[in-house]
């Protein structure tokens, strides 16, 4: 059985961290998560001049999982865990905060430098309540590291972050059964890629023009998908351009859900209890 979109909307504009612009499918007015996901961003693309780059500076979490997937330019992240590191193009960062970590996101030294391209995704993944306390921990891939699927004719490709599409299996362990792809469609491309039914499923389209079952979905619109068990991507063949979107989905935790900024927890009272232990330091500081 095929899924189809239920519903299409565009996604808004709007700034985050140190002053970049995002453009986020959801959260959005009527529309506060996608079960288990809580909030996607579309980083960029912004050229920037030299200097001019921005990011996320130090900022807290708690209560579920950060995944940020780049697609150009370069960010350097660390932590109050003694993580620290640099995202170039390609690579995906899967960060779980669990019971709490401080995290800085910057452009690195050569884009702050030289200027260039941002662009990437950070997707926030809410996680069960009995993993909200749980000790953060990284699991970093860099992109020759992340798996690729092609359709028969090799007009359809997948990255393939998490789940499985096309056959062909992620390297990244979840705490619930998610899957993540970023398709690429060229003109004619048809594919068919099997989801499981008890997934709630979104794509967004984030370049070109993508069908999504029999419907047109263009830039900067998200698709709802449906129930079933299929889902039917492809691009047009007089398109101009080859059409990108990520294929989205997951096993809902249909559990209460409490946020407040960078906290995700069940309850009011565990709100209120995270911005307490972030103010009192126990989330530790990031070391420089």
């Amino acid at each position: 059985m095929l899924r189809k979109p239920k519903e299409i909307i565009t996604a808004h504009r709007q700034t985050e961290g140190g002053g970049f612009i995002v453009r986020r499918p959801f959260p959005t007015n009527g529309l506060n998560m996608v079960d288990p996901f809580l909030l996607l961003d579309e980083m960029g693309p912004m050229d920037y001049a030299p200097g001019k780059a921005v990011g996320a500076p130090d900022h807290p979490h708690r209560g579920f999982e950060t995944v940020t997937y780049l697609l150009s330019g370069e960010f350097t992240h660390e932590d109050s865990a003694g993580h620290k590191g640099t995202l170039r193009p390609g690579d995906v960062q899967w960060m779980t905060a669990g019971a709490g970590v401080i995290h800085s996101e910057l452009p690195s030294d050569k884009i702050m430098r030289e200027g260039g391209r941002m662009h990437g995704f950070q997707l926030w993944v809410n996680l069960p309540a009995r993993d909200k306390m749980t000790i953060p921990r990284y699991q970093e891939v860099p992109a020759d590291g992340i798996p690729t699927a092609k359709s028969e004719d090799g007009l359809a490709q997948a990255t393939v972050i998490a789940g499985e599409a096309l056959g062909v299996k992620a390297v990244i362990d979840t705490r619930t059964p998610i899957i993540y792809h970023d398709w690429t469609l060229q003109p004619g491309a048809h594919a068919t890629t099997y989801v499981p039914p008890d997934h709630n499923v979104f794509a967004y389209v984030f370049e070109g023009e993508a069908l999504i079952g029999d419907e047109v979905v263009t830039e900067g619109q998200v698709a709802f998908l449906g129930e079933g068990d299929d889902v039917q991507l492809g691009a047009k063949a007089d398109a101009a351009n080859p059409a990108r979107l990520l294929l989205v989905g997951g096993v809902p935790i249909n559990e209460p859900v409490a946020r407040y900024g960078p906290f995700v927890m069940n309850t009011s009272e565990e709100i209120v209890k995270a911005i307490e232990d972030f103010q009192s330091g126990s989330f530790g500081e990031i070391v420089r």
